[in-house]
């Protein structure tokens, strides 16, 4: 699948995003599709145009786990976001610049940091920060990148590791993009754990280690709290 496909993917929809990404109920729309409030509207911050379409694709579903990243740590309105993605996008001629591996990597840093200064971004929305004269990538931007895989071809976004330990994943093609263990779905494992099977059990059932049923108990408590 290229790049335009799998990013192109609806995987999920509104409620799904809010529960993977743990943002309270309606979020993701507000940032993926726009909104309006009385007369006021809101555009989107993902999407180029308010679409009314229900289903979010993959590359959306990154992009917004990355803007997710930013309003956890550093408290931020979405919208102040904007003005750089839709420069982004229009630089490097990519729909979904977040999900490309671009603005992370090589020579684009610089282009980055220049879309930064030209629209004057506080250092709570910058992707890249320079110190000393060198280019770091902001903490949630750094965290964002460690935590996905890159196409080796294409540069985008084909898998997403919630956790630093990389063993969930969130992967488009495999389980309809919901969390899993290799191809187990951590929601299964945790239900089965509620039902009262072992961990020893479940390891036998479906040929995993200690570690990779405890990493998915963990994911699922997180993700439920």
């Amino acid at each position: 699948m290229s790049d335009i496909d799998l990013l192109d993917f609806a995987v999920y929809d509104f409620p799904m995003v809010d529960r993977l990404l743990g943002l309270p109920p309606g979020t993701s729309r507000r940032w993926i599709d726009g909104y309006s409030i009385g007369a006021k509207t809101y555009p989107p911050v993902i999407r180029e145009v308010h679409s009314g379409v229900e289903d979010v694709t993959w590359g959306e579903f990154v992009e917004s786990r990355l803007l997710a990243m930013y309003r956890r740590d550093r408290d931020i309105p979405m919208q102040r976001m904007r003005p750089a993605i839709e420069r982004l996008r229009e630089l490097l001629g990519i729909k979904y610049p977040l999900a490309h591996a671009q603005p992370y990597v090589g020579l684009n840093r610089e282009l980055v940091v220049g879309v930064q200064k030209d629209l004057n971004l506080d250092s709570n929305l910058q992707l890249w920060v320079v110190r000393s004269g060198q280019y770091l990538l902001a903490d949630p931007a750094k965290r964002f990148y460690e935590t996905v895989k890159f196409d080796d071809l294409g540069g985008y976004v084909t898998q997403i590791w919630p956790d630093v330990d990389r063993i969930v994943e969130i992967n488009p093609l495999k389980q309809f993009g919901s969390p899993v263990v290799r191809a187990v779905p951590t929601s299964v494992l945790a239900e089965l754990m509620r039902a009262g099977d072992s961990i020893e059990m479940i390891c036998g059932l479906y040929e995993l280690d200690t570690r990779e049923v405890e990493a998915a108990l963990r994911y699922e408590l997180k993700a439920s709290a």
